[in-house]
């Protein structure tokens, strides 16, 4: 009978295979073992820091980004599940030196505090944004994503003054 240790993990169980995808608009084919954490693969082997790790099990939305085209928290999805997808972290939001309209809100309407998770906060509000949400829906659509240093009502009206709109 064979017994595992109490700490190996599925994600290391499993030699590593390629996976394929578009990150941040660029193709990319690792070699990796696929039940690691995209989290991990994007800070780790890709150096890809601004994506954060809040809580590790998809509560504070801090590891949000995009995968084709719709908010996940990376601390839950396996980058096996990412081959073949597009995905957007916090680094591609900005296009050629300019920033998102909600990263240029956040900087006026001083959305972000310590900065833990205001890269969860901004993708989570791009994603509104470019699919043209109104301001009545920022509290529910962000309402994944949790903050310890603020009111919110920074962060919200940051959102709102990005969606054209005042809260």
């Amino acid at each position: 009978m064979t017994v595992s240790h109490p700490h190996t993990h599925l994600a290391d169980a499993v030699a590593p295979q390629p996976v394929s995808f578009t990150l941040n608009g660029d193709a990319k084919t690792l070699n990796v073992r696929p039940f690691r954490r995209l989290l991990d693969v994007l800070r780790t082997d890709l150096a890809l820091p601004g994506t954060k790790e809040g809580c590790g099990e998809g509560e504070c939305g801090a590891c949000s980004v995009l995968i084709d085209g719709e908010p996940v928290n990376a601390c839950l999805v396996p980058v096996i599940q990412c081959d073949g997808a597009t995905v957007v972290t916090i680094e591609g939001l900005a296009s050629h030196a300019a920033l998102h309209p909600v990263q240029e809100a956040f900087v006026a309407h001083g959305g972000a505090q310590c900065g833990i998770c205001t890269p969860g906060m901004v993708v989570t509000a791009a994603w509104m944004a470019d699919n043209k949400m109104n301001a009545a829906a920022i509290r529910e659509k962000l309402s994944g994503n949790i903050c310890r240093c603020t009111g919110y009502s920074a962060i919200v009206n940051s959102v709102a003054a990005a969606l054209g709109e005042s809260e």
